[in-house]
């Protein structure tokens, strides 16, 4: 059983400092409370004997995305601290009280985590940047604003309602992507069933023909021998080229020329950045009208974007502001993400003292003109995905029925 060394603050006023054995963390800081103590540090000085084997293999495991935490428990989470700490409980109670209510484990496990490095004299914002995996540094860094400025429950409330609106419209996307993923995965289905099972058939009787077949067909024919012999190994080489390239797709080279193509592309290229300014939009007026003030709030507006080639256009717009220019003049150069009517708009909002407020509104109408691009585009995706599997389709039945319009001239 691990041995922890602890510094507590007695019920008489003094400090005291020992040691005792605890199943774990959690559970030293119960014994704590349990005395009537404050904790003032509390470490693992000695780790029990461990397991190994197949026991240590067992319960070391863990399923595939066990360890993240659910989205609606992170909402609520940050809702309730808000609404906990606006009616002045104390964060250290706040986050113990939300650890024992969690439902989900592994959130339940986070929370306990959170509460102890705070116990120990860390500030919110780093104890939660210590679990990047759950809390990401936008939402970091918004909540360092908030200690910052005093104002960390109407923070944490904006924060709250900024991942049900994000949850909303991320929702909207997947929907949308849905149908076409569908027709995709049907295409790629009926193309190895041809190919597989139906070609086989005609080749049987191509054999005994004795001719030469056409280009066409001899291609298909070809096709069909490398998907029956070879199948397996060309999935598993498309895997390994899929998954180094997804890898260096995260790389930082990798991660621009990956954004920069998508911000290219016809449709969804304009989708993507207006997905951005969205983000951007309410992320700045969210934090403008919390008293954050302005350079903060842009810089942690820009992480929000998403985007690495967005992201380095805005942070040229920042240094302009910081020499004084105004936000509406400084982002007028950043025309792939910002229209000539949203920086009027701005501009119009800079000058009536309202910036706060015109950001949120514009988000909101943008999210409703997101909605109907995202329909658009799934609308032009539909009779495309449906083009383009008729056209493979119908190439694979006219290179198997090919040979026999010229049976006849080869009879002759």
């Amino acid at each position: 059983m691990p041995l922890f060394q602890y510094r507590v603050l007695q019920a008489d006023g003094t400090i005291a400092e020992g040691q005792f054995e605890a199943a774990n963390r959690q559970e030293a800081y119960r014994q704590i409370e349990h005395n009537g103590w404050t904790a003032l540090g509390l470490a693992e000085t000695k780790t029990g004997a461990s397991k190994s084997g197949l026991a240590a293999a067992v319960s070391s495991f863990k399923w595939p995305g066990s360890g993240k935490v659910p989205y609606r428990s992170l909402e609520d989470f940050t809702r309730n601290l808000a609404n906990l700490l606006a009616a002045g409980v104390p964060l250290a109670r706040t986050l113990r009280l939300l650890s024992h209510e969690a439902s989900h484990p592994v959130a339940r496990e986070k929370w306990l985590a959170i509460h102890d490095m705070v116990i120990e004299g860390s500030s919110l914002a780093n104890a939660m940047a210590n679990l990047p995996e759950t809390f990401p540094h936008i939402y970091v860094a918004m909540v360092q604003a908030g200690e910052t400025g005093g104002f960390l429950d109407l923070v944490l409330g904006q924060i709250a309602d900024f991942q049900s609106r994000e949850k909303e419209l991320k929702s909207k996307v997947m929907t949308a992507l849905i149908y076409p993923a569908v027709l995709a995965g049907l295409a790629v289905c009926v193309v190895s069933f041809l190919l597989v099972f139906f070609i086989p058939k005609f080749q049987t009787m191509f054999s005994d023909f004795g001719a030469a077949l056409p280009a066409l067909t001899q291609f298909i024919v070809a096709a069909s021998n490398v998907a029956r012999h070879y199948g397996f190994f060309v999935v598993a080489i498309v895997g390994s080229i899929v998954y180094m390239v997804r890898r260096w797709f995260k790389t930082e080279a990798g991660r621009r020329v990956w954004e920069a193509w998508v911000l290219r592309l016809p449709v969804m290229g304009a989708v993507s950045a207006r997905f951005a300014l969205t983000r951007f939009c309410r992320m700045l007026g969210t934090l403008i009208g919390s008293g954050v003030p302005m350079i903060t709030a842009l810089r942690v507006a820009r992480e929000s974007l998403g985007n690495q080639i967005l992201v380095d256009t805005v942070s040229k717009s920042i240094d302009r502001v910081q020499q004084g220019e105004r936000l509406s003049a400084s982002l007028a150069d950043c025309k792939d993400l910002f229209p000539g009517s949203v920086i009027e708009m701005i501009s119009m909002a800079e000058e009536t003292a309202r910036l706060d407020k015109e950001l949120v509104r514009l988000a909101a109408t943008m999210e409703t003109d997101l909605d109907r691009q995202l329909k658009t585009a799934v609308a032009l995706a539909e009779p495309a995905m449906l083009v383009v599997m008729a056209a493979v389709i119908g190439l694979i039945v006219v290179g198997m029925v090919l040979p026999i319009f010229t049976i006849q001239d080869y009879i002759k």
